[in-house]
């Protein structure tokens, strides 16, 4: 079966207007997201409809469908019933770092750091976190500058670890920073 003819179709959080993914379909596509109020897709790898969620539960309440001004793209604004990236991460388009750490949690590869540290559980995240910060303040204070963006680069990683370990996102930390702004 060849691919129908596809648009592009960008996946946004209605409620916190985050970009979640970007997917393609077709008039049938989308006429079955409109009926189901589900989110469906065309699978270019597959060949196939898929509906976002059916083997996962993660799924796209679509609460509104919208098309550019050209008519060659859509937009759905959906309600997520969990992440959305098949990494585990709320978007797709989540930092790099963050891929690699939820990719690791989900694949549990061998001989992996963030999967021991993981295993150990949050407290040993929580640790490294205090070790790394004590680290980066010192480099801070007094050594060079390639030593603290190391030591930073070693927080920011174990900050990330620790928030895979207690099954948080890293946009829980911006939301609260977006709310401290806001309260301004």
């Amino acid at each position: 079966m060849a691919d129908p003819d596809l648009i592009p179709v960008v996946v946004q959080d209605v409620a916190s207007g985050r970009v979640l993914m970007l997917a393609y379909a077709d008039d049938e596509a989308l006429r079955r997201t409109r009926e189901s109020g589900e989110a469906w897709f065309w699978s270019r790898s597959r060949r196939a409809y898929w509906r976002k969620g059916a083997t996962s539960g993660n799924t796209l309440a679509v609460e509104e469908i919208a098309d550019d001004c050209d008519g060659d793209a859509v937009l759905y604004r959906v309600r997520p019933a969990g992440p959305v990236c098949h990494t585990g991460a709320e978007s797709c388009f989540a930092p790099w770092l963050w891929r690699v750490i939820t990719e690791r949690r989900a694949e549990r590869p061998g001989g992996s750091y963030v999967v021991s540290l993981l295993d150990a559980g949050p407290a040993e995240a929580a640790r490294k976190v205090g070790e790394e910060g004590v680290e980066a303040a010192l480099a801070g204070a007094a050594e060079s500058d390639d030593r603290l963006v190391s030591e930073l680069a070693d927080l920011w990683f174990h900050a990330l670890v620790l928030l895979a370990a207690r099954g948080l996102d890293p946009t829980a930390v911006e939301d609260e920073l977006r709310r401290r702004h806001a309260d301004r």
